[in-house]
């Protein structure tokens, strides 16, 4: 049996910190300390040379349990829709209205943070409730 490994998530985008900040807000993760050494996240960013400033920005489950985040600059914008998504699985357990108007809440605090409501999937025979969602930088999620 092999030993269960930790990982994280790692985005591609044009604004690391501003993304990352807008998923703390999103799962209720933390901003880490800075560096060993910095008193600041500016301290350090001003010790980088010009080109890695602004490289890339993390968040991290308070608790540990959940994955971390990790975001890095790229040059090139997003062009296609994503091979993988997170889901933000606030109606876990819940069904029917009840479900759908715990989607429908978060969705309402998000958008005001900057994401994108692009459409309720109501349930059906098969499938739950689900609201697809785009972020700040257009990278697609679910609440679920």
């Amino acid at each position: 049996m092999s030993e269960i490994k930790k990982f994280q998530v790692t985005f591609d985008c044009a604004e690391p910190e501003r993304l990352a900040r807008f998923w703390c807000e999103v799962l209720g993760y933390v901003v880490p300390p800075p560096p060993e050494g910095f008193a600041t996240w500016d301290d350090f960013k001003r010790s980088q040379p010009s080109e890695q400033r602004d490289s890339w920005f993390a968040c991290s489950d308070p608790s540990g349990v959940g994955p971390r985040l990790y975001f890095q600059r790229v040059p090139e914008g997003k062009a296609a829709k994503n091979r993988v998504h997170l889901d933000v699985r606030v109606g876990t357990g819940l069904v029917g209205k009840e479900r759908l108007a715990a989607l429908e809440a978060e969705c309402s605090r998000l958008v005001p943070l900057g994401a994108v409501h692009v459409r309720t999937l109501y349930a059906d025979a098969e499938n739950e409730s689900c609201i697809p969602m785009l972020d700040i930088e257009g990278n697609e999620f679910c609440i679920d």
